[in-house]
């Protein structure tokens, strides 16, 4: 809808760099389309204080100068033609997007344990017996109660814990239910949340 008078940003080019706003965009907009490069020098040097006042905080670094003149050229689309007093070749970089990270997708046999419970399981099947292993069986047999309690609604049965723990083994690791203790689990912590605000 276009109502005469109202200019909405929606209707607007794209800010290069938004930090800056749209006046200094603007600024820099009209700077390139001066007819001499005398008159586009000292325009570019006017906008430069004027960003250079906008961030005070950046002055202590020692490249704060050369950067406002990289983000000058970049706002310019690299049209300015002046004399720059700083090498902006860099600024190139600034503008490049970098490239697009690839996301973990690999296979686990079953979801709900998780790729870390799997990664335990490896780790069981070569570990020497004693109390370090015992007490890691422990966890991870908990853990996979607490799984099967949170992603199989409520269902935990101790012998589909054990079942699935020799199975992810490769047999290594048999738990003994007649005297393997699991730690007891309040179902009500994976109850689902309730809305207790009463409808009007």
């Amino acid at each position: 809808m276009d109502i005469e008078g109202l200019d909405y940003n929606t209707q607007r080019e794209k800010l290069i760099l938004p930090e800056y706003g749209r006046e200094i965009q603007d600024m820099v907009t009209y700077c390139v389309n001066l007819p001499t490069k005398e008159e586009r020098q000292k325009c570019a040097e006017t906008i430069v204080s004027i960003m250079d006042r906008m961030n005070p905080q950046n002055r202590e670094n020692a490249d704060h100068i050369q950067k406002l003149w990289d983000h000058l050229a970049l706002m310019a689309d690299f049209k300015l033609d002046i004399d720059y007093p700083y090498d902006i070749s860099d600024a190139l970089k600034i503008a490049a997007k970098p490239e697009p990270m690839s996301y973990p997708m690999e296979r686990i046999p079953v979801r709900h344990y998780g790729k870390m419970m799997f990664e335990l399981f490896d780790q069981l099947k070569t570990m020497e017996d004693g109390e370090e292993k015992e007490e890691l069986v422990r966890l991870v047999a908990n853990q996979m109660k607490r799984c099967l309690m949170q992603w199989g609604h409520g269902s935990s049965d101790d012998e589909k814990v054990a079942s699935d723990l020799a199975r992810f083994t490769d047999g290594v690791i048999q738990l003994d239910l007649s005297t393997f203790k699991f730690e007891k689990i309040n179902q009500r912590d994976f109850a689902p949340v309730k809305n207790n605000k009463k409808k009007r």
